[in-house]
């Protein structure tokens, strides 16, 4: 679960970073795959990604692509080690609505891990 993300936008004085989250505040779950498996060495990995989909409106002006955020019904079939079907799973591989969504420009310190303050958050 996430409450935003982060995208770039390129403008004339370079790049800069916009929040991109939803207007009442909300959390939300994405698409994502894990796997464990052991390497040449015997050493069990684990990994993960996030899945992404095309931009919707609100994000395309930002980047081409976003997370594929998950409803909440959505969410429990995504998790549901019982469902095989991948149709289902293909339907919700799509742009969530973006009218629920907001994007603003934040400072440029979130390009660093290591600065982590409730300063981040705030619209430049």
């Amino acid at each position: 679960m996430m409450d935003s993300f982060y995208e770039w936008v390129v403008g004339p004085d370079g790049k800069t970073p916009m929040r991109i989250k939803m207007k009442d505040n909300g959390i939300f779950g994405t698409a994502g795959l894990w796997e464990s498996w052991k390497n040449p060495n015997g050493q069990t990995i684990h990994s993960c990604t996030i899945l992404t989909t095309e931009a919707n409106s609100l994000v395309k002006d930002i980047h081409d692509r976003m997370p594929v955020i998950l409803t909440r019904e959505n969410e429990k079939e995504w998790l549901n080690p019982s469902l095989q079907d991948k149709e289902t799973f293909k339907s919700m591989l799509i742009p969530y609505d973006a009218t629920l969504m907001e994007a603003y420009p934040v400072s440029s310190e979130v390009n660093s891990q290591k600065n982590n303050h409730i300063g981040l958050l705030n619209s430049l």
